[in-house]
C-alpha cells in the first residue's frame, strides 16, 4: 500500500462548529496581550496630549470595525468558502451582469491587500513578544540585562525562534490551533478582569492625598526617596535637554540638572525627609501623597505647551476631549481590533459557515472589543495619578507592567508579592501572543492559500499536506516573513523618544551591536509605530475594499436592505478611509504627531502596491489571463 502523499489540492476537511470558530477570531483581538503592549505606544503616538482620548479612541475605532465587521458577516452567508474578502470580491462581481469584467482586478487587490495586513501582522507580533521577552530577562537577570535598554541579540534570535516555533503549531492543522486559541482565551480574560478590578480598587482605595505607591527604579514604595544630581562618567552634572537637544535653564537663568532617584548598596531606594534629605530610618520618611488633582491634571510648560497627566475623574476618561486626539487614537487601536474577519477565511473548515461564520465574526469583535477593551481601558487609565502619569507610561517599557507591581504591591502588601502578580500577569500575555500570532498566522496562511489555488500567487501555496490538511507551503513562508518583519519591528523599537533616555548601563556580550546613543534615540523613528502603522494602513485598505464589495454584492439581489447592505458598509468606508487620510494631514495639525512613521508607512505601502500591479500585469501576460473578463463562464 502506497504512502499518503505529502501535498494534495483536496479540500479543507470541516470541523469548527461556533465555538471554534469564535476562538479562532478571538485570539487575534488578545485584549490581555494588547494592553500591555500597545498602552506605551498609545501614551507616546500624540504625545503629550492625545492619550487623554485612548478610552474614546477605542470607541471611534469599534465603531469602524463593527461597520466592517457586519459587512464580512453578511458576505460569509452569500459566499461561504475559504479565502474571505479575497473569495467574496470575485463572487460579488461575477454575479453582476456589467460590473463582472471587473472582478478578477477586484479580486487580485483584495488579496494584495490582505498580504500587507495579513504578512506584516504577525511579524509585529513576533517584534512585540520579543519586546516582552526582554523586559522579563531584566526582571529575573537585572544583574545581565539592563532595565531601560532590551538586548538586540536576544530579540533578533527570539523573532526567528518564535516565528518558526508557532508556524510549526499552525503545520499540524486546524484543530491543535483552535485548541490553544480556546485555553488562551479563557486565561487571558480571566487574568484582564482580575487586573481591572484591582485597578479600579487601588483608585477608589486611595483618595486625595493619601498615602500611595509610586515607582522608584521598578520599586514600589510608599514614601519620599532622596534624589541626586545625575552625573557622566568625569563626575559632571548632566543638564536637562530641550526638544532641540540643548540645555535647559530655569526662571532665574539658572541650568536645570537632571535628577534620579538613589538606591542603597542592596538596590533598594533610599528614602527622605520633607525636606528631601536622605534618612536610614524608613519611619522617619516623608509619605508619598497621591494626588488626582484637576490642575495638575494637564499641566503647562513655560511656553504654554500644555501635558496630560492622568484623569482628574471617570468621566474624563471616557470624554472624546478632542476629535484629533481621538482619531489619532482609534488609527493606533485598530491594530488591537482587527481579526474578527479572520474566521471568514475558514469557510471550508466550519460545519455550518453560512449559519456559524457570520455570528463568530460578531460575537468576537463584541466579546474582546465592546467588553474586555473597553472594560480593560477604563482601568488602566483611571488608575493614572500623580504617581504614575501617562509620560511615566510613555516612558517605560512596560507600563501595564509597572501598574501591576505597583497595584499588586498594595494589594498583597510586599513589593516582592507585587512583582511576582506582574510576572504571572505577564506569562498569560505571552500565552495571548502565542495564541494572536498563531491565530493571524493562519489566517494569513489561508489567503495565500486561496490565492494560490487561483494562481494568482505561486501555485505550490495553493498545495495541503497529506496528513494535516494544512496550506504548509504558506505557512513557512509567511514564517520566514515574519522573523525578517520582528526583527524590523525591534530594531528602533526606542525611536523617537522626546526626551534622551538613560544612557546603556549594561556592557556585555548581549549588548555588543544594536545600540545607539541616548541622543539619536530622540532622531530616530520608531520602528514599532511604522510596522503598526503599515499593518494598519493594509486593514484600512482590506476593510474599504470589503465594505464596497458588500454593497456590490447585495445590490439588486433579493435579500438586500438598505441598512445592513448600503448605510453600514458605506459608514465603514468613509470611517476607513478617513483613518487613511489622516496618516497624511495629522503630522501637519497634531502637536506631538511626528511625521517620520505615518510617511515611511505610507512609502512602504506604496511600494508594496506598485510591486503588486507590476505583478499582476506581467502575471497576466504570462498566463495569458484576461485582465478584464470579457465573458461569464458558463
Amino acid at each position: 500500500m502506497s504512502e499518503p502523499s505529502k501535498t494534495t489540492s483536496s479540500a479543507i476537511k470541516p470541523t469548527l462548529g461556533l465555538t471554534g470558530l469564535t476562538s479562532n477570531a478571538m485570539a487575534l483581538i488578545a485584549p490581555g496581550a494588547f494592553l500591555w503592549l500597545t498602552f506605551q505606544e498609545q501614551s507616546l503616538y500624540g504625545a503629550p496630549m492625545a492619550g487623554s482620548a485612548m478610552w474614546f479612541g477605542i470607541v471611534g475605532a469599534l465603531l469602524l470595525c463593527l461597520a466592517t465587521a457586519v459587512s464580512y458577516a453578511e458576505l460569509s452567508k452569500l459566499y461561504p468558502g475559504a479565502g474571505s474578502s479575497y473569495y467574496y470580491a470575485e463572487q460579488a462581481f461575477l454575479s453582476k451582469s456589467k460590473a463582472f469584467k471587473y472582478a478578477r482586478i477586484v479580486k487580485f487587490f483584495t488579496g494584495w491587500a490582505s498580504h500587507l495586513y495579513y504578512w506584516v501582522y504577525p511579524g509585529c507580533m513576533v517584534g512585540v513578544t520579543a519586546i516582552l521577552g526582554g523586559y522579563l530577562l531584566n526582571q529575573f537577570f537585572p544583574d545581565t540585562f539592563s532595565g531601560t535598554y532590551n538586548s538586540p541579540l536576544f530579540m533578533y534570535a527570539f523573532c526567528i525562534l518564535f516565528s518558526y516555533g508557532v508556524a510549526y503549531i499552525a503545520s499540524r492543522g486546524v484543530t491543535g490551533t483552535t485548541a490553544v486559541n480556546l485555553a488562551v482565551n479563557v486565561i487571558q480574560i480571566s487574568a484582564l478582569v482580575v487586573f481591572s478590578l484591582i485597578a479600579i480598587a487601588y483608585r477608589v482605595k486611595h483618595p486625595e492625598g493619601s498615602t500611595a505607591y509610586h515607582l522608584s527604579n521598578g520599586v514600589a514604595v510608599n514614601y519620599q526617596v532622596y534624589q541626586d544630581t545625575v552625573k557622566d562618567d568625569k563626575g559632571n552634572p548632566m543638564p536637562v535637554l530641550d526638544a532641540n537637544n540643548k540645555p535647559t535653564v530655569d526662571s532665574a537663568g539658572k541650568p536645570v540638572y537632571q535628577m534620579a532617584d538613589q538606591t542603597d548598596k542592596d538596590g533598594n531606594p533610599v528614602p527622605c525627609d520633607a525636606n528631601g534629605k536622605a534618612v536610614t530610618d524608613i519611619s522617619k520618611a516623608a509619605p508619598f501623597t497621591i494626588s488626582y488633582a484637576p490642575d495638575q491634571a494637564i499641566t503647562k510648560d513655560a511656553s504654554g505647551n500644555p501635558t496630560f497627566n492622568y484623569h482628574a475623574t471617570a468621566s474624563s476618561v471616557i470624554a472624546p476631549h478632542s476629535i484629533n486626539y481621538t482619531i489619532i487614537q482609534a488609527c493606533v487601536a485598530i491594530l488591537i481590533l482587527v481579526g474578527f474577519e479572520s474566521v471568514t477565511a475558514m469557510g471550508e473548515e466550519a460545519k455550518n459557515p453560512t449559519k456559524d461564520i457570520p455570528k463568530a465574526v460578531i460575537l468576537a469583535l463584541v466579546i474582546q472589543g465592546a467588553i474586555c477593551y473597553l472594560f480593560e481601558y477604563f482601568a488602566a487609565n483611571y488608575l493614572l495619578n500623580s504617581g504614575y502619569t501617562l509620560q511615566s507610561a510613555g516612558a517605560s517599557g512596560a507600563p501595564i507592567g509597572d501598574m501591576m507591581v505597583i497595584t499588586g504591591t498594595w494589594l498583597f502588601g510586599s513589593y516582592a508579592a507585587g512583582r511576582a502578580f506582574m510576572l504571572v500577569q505577564a506569562f498569560t500575555v505571552f500565552l495571548a501572543l502565542i495564541g494572536t500570532t498563531l491565530a493571524c498566522l493562519s489566517t494569513g496562511a489561508r489567503v495565500t492559500y486561496a490565492m494560490g489555488k487561483d494562481e494568482e500567487v505561486s501555485s505550490h501555496f495553493g498545495l495541503l499536506h497529506g496528513k494535516t490538511m494544512s496550506p504548509y507551503k504558506a505557512i513557512w513562508t509567511l514564517a520566514g516573513i515574519s522573523a525578517v518583519i520582528g526583527i524590523a519591528t525591534v530594531v528602533l523599537y526606542m525611536g523617537g523618544q522626546s526626551t534622551a533616555p538613560a544612557a546603556l548601563d549594561k556592557h556585555n556580550f548581549w549588548y555588543s551591536f544594536g545600540i545607539f546613543s541616548p541622543e539619536t534615540y530622540t532622531k530616530l523613528p520608531n520602528s514599532l509605530l511604522i510596522v503598526t502603522l503599515v499593518s494598519n494602513f493594509g486593514t484600512f485598505l482590506l476593510y474599504m475594499t470589503t465594505c464596497v464589495v458588500a454593497i456590490v454584492a447585495f445590490r439588486e439581489h433579493h435579500m438586500f436592505n438598505g441598512f445592513k447592505h448600503f448605510v453600514v458598509p458605506l459608514f465603514g468606508l468613509l470611517a476607513n478611509l478617513a483613518c487613511m487620510l489622516f496618516y497624511i494631514f495629522g503630522p501637519f495639525t497634531v502637536a506631538g504627531m511626528s511625521v517620520k512613521e505615518p510617511f515611511i508607512a505610507l512609502g512602504i505601502a506604496a511600494i508594496w502596491g506598485i510591486y503588486g500591479l507590476i505583478y499582476f500585469l506581467k502575471k497576466s501576460k504570462t498566463t495569458g489571463k484576461e485582465v478584464f473578463i470579457s465573458s461569464k463562464a458558463a
